[in-house]
């Protein structure tokens, strides 16, 4: 990976570092509304999918399709919403978010609704720990 690679501000503010796989880093959005995992390839200077070359693409859509099942594993979703917005972060990054059609912004998508609500630390330790694991056992 690069060395002039470096995380944005507001990912680094909101979310917690779950560990790396061979592309991104994968995070934890700090929101216990939604169980949600965001991957962001180690790369610098990145903002759309098009900047990726035709081998770090191919690894972030199988990194991607990893997340899904390890979104899956962990909270037993309804629906995973995968999207690359960057509309308030330009970073490149992903979003795989388990909805449930009894959480707080169904059907609509997350962004916008309501306040944030930071996990618990035994809570975030707890997840944090589990998905590790799921990955690592992927």
């Amino acid at each position: 990976m690069s060395d002039d690679f470096s995380l944005d501000p507001q990912l680094i503010a909101d979310t917690h570092h779950v560990g790396d796989l061979a592309l991104c880093s994968v995070l934890l959005m700090d929101d216990a509304r939604f169980p949600w995992l965001i991957l962001v390839p180690r790369r610098p200077s990145l903002s759309e999918l098009t900047d990726l070359d035709e081998a770090d693409a191919a690894a972030l859509t199988g990194e991607i399709r990893l997340t899904v099942k390890v979104i899956q594993a962990l909270a037993k979703p309804d629906k995973v919403n995968v999207a690359a917005l960057g509309n308030v972060v330009a970073q490149l990054h992903v979003h795989v978010i388990a909805r449930f059609r009894s959480d707080p912004a169904w059907p609509s998508p997350v962004w916008g609704h309501g306040e944030r609500k930071p996990y618990p630390p035994h809570a975030r330790a707890q997840i944090l720990e589990r998905a590790a694991q799921l990955f690592a056992a992927a």
